[in-house]
């Protein structure tokens, strides 16, 4: 997943912001816990989703994909006064530790957690979204983009992570899941209606600003 040097990441990291206690914690527990903790954001790449969305200042975000929360933590710091995160994962086991973190990092009431199949629950939800960050299966990116698009706001952003999904995006022939990610950085890289960006930050971020 990682393509820096470690040494240069850890170079980044020492001149970056440093995660907050419960952000630690959180990343701690995760490794300590839970299965496949290197689905984590982590630090370097929480500071990266943190800067975005500080810098977006959004009413609203969409998160298709909560894992343990830590993504989520990091992308509230940067709502506008008033502003709520909306996130959705379909593993419930989960639910109750986001739930702890989220209240831990004082934003209980500014992160609504929405357990169940994101195709079925993004319909539900309303809001013009002035952020949107995709990290779930792999194969439905593309279904999640093209549900999302027509409701994010001109200037917003859609995120998408591990759009170079280990490297095997250079690699045929590729498995469904390669192929799917590669499908989908070609078609929002071809998408007239945004400004495409592919950054080689951890696994591959891939950043669309909507005109």
């Amino acid at each position: 997943m990682d393509f820096l040097d470690p040494r240069i990441e850890d170079y980044a990291l020492a001149h970056s912001a440093p995660e907050s206690p419960v952000l630690a914690a959180l990343n701690r527990e995760t490794y300590a816990k839970v299965l496949v903790p290197r689905m984590l954001s982590g630090h370097l790449q929480g500071r990266v989703l943190s800067m975005l969305s500080t810098l977006a200042q959004p009413k609203n975000i969409l998160e298709i994909g909560t894992y343990t929360g830590y993504s989520a933590i990091c992308l509230a710091e940067g709502l506008a006064p008033g502003g709520v995160l909306h996130t959705i994962d379909i593993n419930e086991e989960l639910e109750a530790m986001v739930a702890r973190y989220i209240k831990e990092s004082g934003n209980e009431g500014r992160i609504v957690q929405h357990i169940g199949n994101a195709l079925e629950i993004i319909p539900t939800l309303t809001p013009q979204w002035d952020l949107v960050f995709i990290d779930a299966d792999k194969e439905n990116y593309l279904n999640y983009y093209q549900m999302v698009i027509e409701q994010v706001a001109p200037g917003g952003l859609i995120i998408a992570d591990n759009v170079l999904w280990s490297g095997k995006v250079l690699h045929e022939p590729m498995d469904p899941e390669t192929a799917s990610i590669d499908a989908f950085n070609k078609f929002v890289y071809a998408d007239a209606r945004i400004v495409p960006l592919l950054l080689p930050v951890r696994d591959g971020l891939f950043i669309a600003r909507k005109k």
